[in-house]
């Protein structure tokens, strides 16, 4: 039967549904052909999906396409796109659980910044009036979905008009992390440690400047964990960028990444769970790490401003001054306004976790790291 399919399916019949769905058939250039194969070979031989996993990874990969055919219709749409500035973008960065999130959120609330809405990155256009966007299909669609997955909201908060991570314009590419928090892939991983970004990160800038369009003077607020595994990349395409870095104890990190990668895919796989999710994450986070620092080291340290986590959730507002101070402009009164009452307003997310159901001990994760007590 069809509903016990555990398979993903194959390049052409991803390409055929994403075709079926929009009316389009202009995928651009082949670069991205290379990954989606690798996933696709890893998927079917290392991921053990279950029927519900499978049916999830087609929607992601059958996604991740229908975007690219609309991000190149658009494209074509408003040619104007490709003068839109992005200029001296903000990239917030670091381990997944230090912060980032809510960084990132109360940054972007200052008028004169512009995040990257959930939605546009489904349906990559110039940004609409925002009073417009509930009559969207696609919008209200992502709506009712985000809030039927309650579980999820309890751990990390979805919403189609939150400014969320920017992966999923790096997935149009084929070329994401966010594929191997979800599932067992490790050949996938290895593929993805091996290739250059940039044509990624190129594609990831053209979909900014089209959604962008209408907002030309407002500055680029951008976050995204995997960007600790593509730092040179993204330098290469945004060289003015500013990137804050985040910092936690990695104990509480790769304990609490485990757990929401444990929820976002639950039911999905017989193999990613458990310890198998938790070597996986470890893995793949202290490589992320040590190649940000060892990539860090290569530029200008101008570009880079740290923040701790322990001083965002003690003084959030202050942490902000503080990097405006760092970056020289001043916050004004309407965006202190705007991020006092963002605060004020958000509700913090709680979940528990233990390192101990990931086959983990504080001993793995300092060894990995390479931490010393």
């Amino acid at each position: 039967m069809a509903n016990d399919r555990t398979d993903v399916g194959t390049v052409d019949d991803l390409h055929a549904s994403a075709v079926r769905m929009t009316g389009l058939d202009d995928f651009g250039d082949s670069g991205y052909l290379d990954g989606l194969g690798v996933l696709l070979s890893a998927y079917r031989s290392e991921a053990a999906l279950t029927p519900a996993g499978s049916k999830r990874t087609r929607q992601l990969l059958r996604g991740a396409l229908v975007s690219r055919l609309l991000s190149e219709a658009t494209w074509r749409q408003y040619p104007a796109f490709s003068q839109a500035p992005v200029t001296r973008p903000i990239f917030v960065t670091g381990l997944p659980r230090t912060g980032t999130t809510a960084l990132h959120r109360l940054l972007a609330a200052d008028p004169a910044h512009q995040g990257l809405e959930l939605w546009l990155t489904e349906v990559p256009q110039p940004r609409p009036p925002r009073d417009s966007w509930p009559s969207h299909p696609v919008y209200a669609l992502l709506r009712e979905a985000y809030l039927a997955h309650s579980e999820f909201n309890g751990v990390h908060h979805l919403g189609p008009d939150q400014v969320e991570e920017c992966w999923r314009l790096l997935c149009q590419s084929m070329t994401s992390v966010s594929f191997e928090c979800t599932a067992f892939i490790p050949s996938y991983s290895f593929w993805l440690a091996s290739v250059d970004w940039t044509p990624a990160y190129q594609r990831h800038r053209r979909n900014l400047q089209l959604i962008g369009l209408n907002d030309p003077e407002r500055r680029w607020v951008l976050k995204n964990p995997s960007h600790l595994f593509a730092l040179d990349a993204l330098l290469a395409v945004y060289p003015d960028a500013i990137v804050i870095q985040t910092h936690r104890d990695p104990r509480a990190v790769i304990g609490s990444v485990c757990s929401l990668n444990a929820v976002a895919s639950a039911g999905w796989s017989t193999v990613f769970e458990g310890p198998v999710l938790g070597r996986a994450q470890l893995s793949l986070w202290s490589r992320g790490l040590r190649s940000f620092r060892e990539a860090r080291a290569r530029h200008d340290p101008s570009h880079f401003i740290d923040v701790r986590y322990e001083d965002f959730a003690g003084d959030p507002l202050g942490t902000v001054e503080a990097i405006y101070a760092r970056l020289g402009v001043g916050l004004s009164d309407e965006a202190r306004a705007a991020m006092a009452a963002l605060h004020a307003g958000s509700g913090k997310p709680s979940h528990a976790y233990d390192l101990a159901t990931y086959g983990l001990t504080p001993a793995d994760v300092d060894n990995a790291f390479g931490l010393r007590e």
